[in-house]
């Protein structure tokens, strides 16, 4: 096994090698993808980062071959050699070495290798579990080596556009004060100040509009945020964001500048020419036809609010349900009648009940009349009337959805996207991008019996809708913006308010007492009163764009050693429990730790 490197250097990678190189002696270094031995020739595939070469072990090196017997998958080598054109019927055009070989001469084993617990291979069925337990071995896969170089590209382009426009890199604290953000806090306890916490940063806000303060005017970082939430596909406890911030400027500075970045994002790392301006839709006619802040616009099957027509029927679940403040949808899924079978229209019944909901009603639109339940409630007449504002045909099916807003806007989009799907309507290579506009500022919290920011505390609300703040805070709208992705928001931000008494009345509306405001964000209203200038910014979800790119269904696969949706890292078994002595240096007492399971 070789351990002195000195004579040893390698002098190509594995998937650079063409025909432009036969004849050349060459080093390479990698791991063996497979072995096979075809009765005294052995073939190995060997792979780094760059991608694959054939290497041959023949009778012109015997003893290489002898060593080359003894190797497995996994095992980590050096092999010098002579590149040669491939025999012909040998040649593999998918990939960019399969017109040559490496003849050997030398072999060396770097290391061996256990047998692994999974192929390392494109496309392999471990579990994900098992594949995050053993994260050093999936991170050998070429797609996640792919995504994870992608995603290195991305931050690149980033660094270099921000820069080219000004932008300073300036970071920001991880141990801060907590303060409400939206989510819950990560904690971390002081032993120097027994008692108190320092809160991970769920985004750098209050700094980021510190610098601008500061006189920095153009800021960005890309850092990692922390929110101790509820996980799914597309979040983790710690993720990687874009912030920036910029002074003197209006909605539409930031607009322009980020559709910059974004139009080159996408011809650095996806080769791709977008149009701007990026279309905009406002808030309200999101909600309306998508029901969703973040619409999918690649497709149709808009959404429609029907309550001025079903609000005085005989069907007392769409006329109850208006009544009591709620709303009725239907969306025409074109075609479906003929697409969808019996037991597909079930499924779908069962998934928004899933969601929520009560039932799926429908009207199923046939050549020789109307097949529907809802007929005989809603009478002949009605029927035919939300069809043709529907604009229902033959072989068309309209679903609805009746109850609280929120609840039916949920059901109705997901609704939505199911039916694009099944329908085909969806195309994966089409990217669709779009502003969404004038969010609402606030929002009535149930739960705690008052209003709370949409956003975050520090967004701007719209100049002439500032008188309403207290008279009527649902109508007032925020200076909001968030750029959608093919149905996801891949960043959000705002013009920030950068007057004291504008904040102050914010924090009052929010139902901060004196002294809660003094002390949770005194410093930052203070700093508002020493000439703090017009400012805004967004963020971006690096994880979110790079898992789009990537073409993955799951932020985890562009994320080097992620966490599960509980939470944990099955690699390194973290969250764990800590020894007592650490706990009391910290003045915390926990039962649980004490009787750490054996």
């Amino acid at each position: 096994m070789l351990t002195n490197m000195a004579d040893w250097r390698r002098t190509h990678s594995c998937g650079v090698l063409t025909d432009k190189n036969i004849d050349e002696e060459v080093l390479l270094m990698g791991w063996v993808q497979r072995r096979r031995d075809h009765g005294g020739v052995i073939f190995i595939d060997l792979r780094d980062r760059e991608g694959i070469t054939q290497i041959v072990l023949n009778e012109s090196a015997p003893v290489a071959r002898e060593t080359g017997e003894s190797v497995r998958n996994e095992y980590v080598i050096a092999v010098k050699g002579k590149v040669a054109a491939r025999p012909d019927g040998m040649v593999n055009l998918n990939i960019k070495t399969g017109m040559i070989d490496v003849i050997v001469s030398e072999i060396k084993i770097l290391n061996n290798a256990l047998t692994p617990p999974f192929m390392i291979d494109e496309h392999t069925d471990a579990a994900e579990d098992v594949r995050l337990k053993y994260r050093y071995l999936d991170l050998r896969r070429p797609q996640l080596q792919k995504n994870i170089m992608m995603r290195n590209n991305i931050t690149k382009s980033i660094r270099e556009y921000m820069w080219a426009n000004g932008f300073i890199d300036i970071e920001t604290p991880f141990l801060g004060k907590s303060t409400p953000e939206g989510a819950r806090d990560y904690l971390v306890p002081s032993r120097v100040n027994a008692g108190k916490f320092y809160a991970l940063p769920q985004s750098p806000q209050q700094f980021k509009q510190l610098l601008m303060v500061g006189g920095f005017e153009r800021y960005f970082q890309i850092v990692k945020c922390f929110r101790d939430e509820d996980l799914r596909a597309d979040r983790q406890p710690e993720f990687t964001q874009l912030d920036i911030e910029m002074s003197f400027i209006d909605r539409n500075d930031i607009i322009d500048m980020i559709e910059g970045l974004i139009a080159k994002l996408f011809k650095d790392i996806l080769d791709k020419d977008v149009q701007r301006p990026f279309p905009t839709i406002m808030y309200k006619d999101a909600m309306e036809l998508y029901g969703h802040d973040a619409p999918d616009t690649r497709f149709g099957l808009h959404l429609k609010t029907i309550n001025n027509m079903v609000e005085n029927c005989q069907f007392k679940v769409f006329s109850d349900t208006v009544k009591n403040g709620g709303i009725v949808k239907a969306v025409n899924a074109k075609g479906a009648g003929k697409a969808f079978s019996r037991k597909v229209l079930d499924e779908l019944g069962e998934y928004v009940v899933s969601l929520g909901a009560k039932g799926l009603a429908y009207i199923k639109i046939n050549d020789d009349g109307i097949q529907s339940p809802l007929v005989k409630n809603l009478g002949e007449e009605l029927t035919y009337e939300i069809i043709k504002v529907m604009e229902g045909q033959s072989g068309d099916i309209i679903f609805f959805g009746a109850g609280d807003e929120n609840l039916v806007n949920l059901t109705m989009s997901k609704l939505r996207l199911k039916l694009g799907n099944l329908l085909g309507l969806i195309n994966p290579k089409q990217y669709n991008l779009v502003w969404v506009l004038e969010f609402p500022l606030l929002e009535w919290s149930p739960e705690d019996k008052r209003y709370a920011a949409v956003h975050h505390p520090f967004t701007a609300p719209m100049d002439e809708d500032i008188a309403n703040i207290d008279s009527n805070p649902k109508s007032v709208r925020a200076k909001a913006y968030d750029l959608v992705l093919n149905g996801s928001e891949i960043g959000g931000g705002s013009i920030r308010i950068h007057r004291s008494d504008i904040q102050q009345k914010m924090f009052e509306r929010l139902g901060l007492g004196e002294e809660e405001i003094k002390e949770k964000f005194g410093y930052f209203v203070d700093a508002l009163k020493y000439g703090t200038p017009p400012h805004g910014g967004i963020a971006f979800g690096i994880d979110r764009i790079a898992s789009i790119f990537a073409g993955t269904e799951s932020i985890r696969d562009v994320i080097a050693f992620p966490k599960t949706q509980k939470a944990t890292d099955l690699m390194s078994g973290a969250p764990d429990y800590v020894e007592p002595k650490q706990l009391k240096e910290l003045y915390i007492k926990s039962d649980i730790s004490a009787n750490k399971p054996v």
